[in-house]
């Protein structure tokens, strides 16, 4: 899965220019929490609610809410922009890629880059958003939770005994200390977890999830 098919195309941006009360017109109309900062069409920086509400007077000012106003209309994006190198990603790398970066950088979102230009940004919604797919959490099925060998032909048995028994595999993931999850679009599942039995093969738990009505 690419960085290029989760991201977020074509984000809101703001310019170095622009005042902070610009930029939390635009966090609070969009429903987002944070902004890339473009100069000239280059991506020079990103700037949070977090980032934002750090340079903004303290809650307990005695300042009124006009002069509060009046500040952040006089303070613009290039005053307030932190200087630190930026961690971007492009477009065709991995999905997974992106998820190391996030964590090990401590981000909650990337801005995405191509050709020097900004395309797109990724975050940790759009991340979850992946793993509901990959895993089908939003789809009805049965999902088997299998314990299973690092031997090879392993998984080709599995999936051939499914198959035999006239089962439909919508999603499947291999997970590290021998877990393997699959999952159906079959309802019933129980001749199917018999002959994997049979077949040596542990079968953990089963479970069905249908189509929840609005």
């Amino acid at each position: 899965m690419l960085v290029r098919d989760h991201m977020t195309p074509d984000p809101v941006t703001i310019t170095p220019q622009n005042n902070i009360a610009d930029a939390f017109v635009l966090l609070r109309e969009n429903k987002i929490r944070r902004l890339p900062v473009v100069d000239k069409g280059k991506l020079v920086g990103i700037m949070t609610e977090r980032d934002l509400r750090e340079v903004s007077p303290s809650p307990a000012t005695s300042l009124s809410i006009f002069e509060i106003n009046y500040l952040l209309s006089k303070m613009t994006i290039d005053k307030a922009i932190k200087r630190q190198k930026l961690i971007t990603i492009k477009p065709d790398a991995y999905l997974e890629e992106a998820a190391l970066l996030m964590r090990e950088h401590n981000i909650g979102a990337l801005p995405v880059v191509e050709n020097d230009k900004l395309v797109g940004i990724i975050t940790e919604s759009n991340i979850f958003d992946a793993f509901i797919e990959i895993m089908g959490l939003d789809e009805p099925g049965t999902r088997l939770n299998l314990k299973v060998e690092d031997k090879p032909g392993t998984l080709a048995k599995i999936v051939d005994t499914i198959y035999k028994n006239n089962g439909d595999i919508s999603h499947i993931a291999v997970f590290h200390k021998g877990m393997l999850v699959i999952q159906l679009r079959n309802e019933e599942a129980g001749r199917i977890v018999d002959d994997l039995a049979k077949q040596g093969l542990t079968v953990e738990s089963v479970s069905w999830r249908g189509r929840e009505s609005n």
